[in-house]
């Protein structure tokens, strides 16, 4: 079974009990039946047939038939740090955010410090729009179980597991931190003017223009030997201001990535090392663009290109995964 599918297929699937995970245009979420699922609104996707825009179909990642329960909730900003007070006692939680709003912005400054987020697998992505509509379409979430759509609050699907199955999230990061200076920043942020380059103060945009950073590799750093990429959304070196798709945090020390040669055969290795076989994954729109992924196959893997991806906390440019095992 292929992953696109037309309304039609979709509808279907949900008819029958299946719990899923949707992605696609608002026009096509709207027309599925109430049923067990959740979804989030984005046009670009990996699929079997390799990467593409499509507006006339949904992309579905189905739910193995051992899950035992699944619970829709929504949550405004200010209730998403109740998230893990809602975790199933064996199991894991699918959120969807709809982009740049304050429930973004919250959960990608904040969701570090919820206590008990890290108790169980919480995977998911920020929903988006087609890139030519940026700024004049709200991205939505639409919490399958009621009908209602949101373009402020998450949606949260919270998936309950037999014992002996338990979930596991994952990420692929083909950025690695290059050889160069060292970037900190003062305050936490989705945009900066002023940082301190190898110790001493700069206005951020000023330093990337004099020193010619491709803006198109993000800026890496080292969370205990995992990276973690903050992309950039713009460079103004007239205004003096950065702004980034991520947050910057204070006491980080970041560094621009190292360039990739072949995303496709990267990719490829990747997984074909870690033995991948994952029930849902999500990519970075700006993989997909930079790195040209339309109409290029990614090693098997299939699923929405986001404006975010969520692995327990905010990532970009990375490639996040969802299996199962058995203890």
């Amino acid at each position: 079974m292929k992953s696109l599918m037309t309304v039609e297929e979709a509808s279907q699937l949900i008819r029958k009990g299946q719990r899923l995970f949707i992605s696609g245009e608002e026009s096509l979420l709207s027309r599925l039946p109430k049923g067990e699922w959740a979804g989030g609104t984005i046009p670009y996707f990996m699929t079997e047939d390799g990467g593409m825009c499509a507006q006339d179909k949904v992309q579905v990642a189905v739910l193995p038939d051992f899950v035992t329960g699944t619970t829709v909730q929504l949550y405004g900003a200010a209730e998403l740090g109740r998230i893990p007070v809602d975790y199933t006692r064996n199991g894991f939680s699918y959120i969807v955010i709809p982009g740049m709003t304050e429930a973004h912005q919250t959960f990608a400054k904040d969701c570090s410090t919820w206590h008990g987020v890290f108790n169980r697998p919480l995977v998911g992505w920020v929903a988006g729009s087609h890139l030519d509509n940026l700024g004049k379409t709200q991205a939505k979430v639409v919490n399958g179980q009621t009908g209602e759509v949101s373009g402020s609050k998450a949606v949260v699907m919270h998936v309950d597991l037999p014992a002996g199955k338990y979930a596991q999230v994952n990420i692929i990061n083909l950025f690695q931190q290059g050889s160069g200076d060292v970037i900190t920043f003062p305050t936490v942020g989705f945009e900066a003017r002023e940082c301190f380059v190898n110790g001493r103060p700069q206005n951020l945009a000023h330093y990337l223009k004099s020193a010619n950073v491709n803006t198109q590799l993000p800026m890496v750093a080292d969370y205990r030997g995992v990276m973690v990429n903050v992309a950039f959304q713009s460079a103004d070196a007239e205004n003096g201001k950065v702004a980034f798709v991520a947050p910057v945090f204070p006491g980080m020390e970041y560094k621009i990535a190292k360039p990739i040669g072949n995303y496709e055969v990267e990719f490829s290795y990747q997984l074909s090392r870690h033995n991948v076989r994952p029930v849902f994954t999500c990519n970075c729109i700006l993989n997909y663009l930079y790195a040209k992924l339309e109409g290029k196959k990614t090693g098997g893997i299939v699923g929405p290109m986001t404006f975010g991806e969520i692995a327990y906390m905010l990532l970009n440019q990375t490639l996040v995964y969802l299996t199962f095992g058995e203890t």
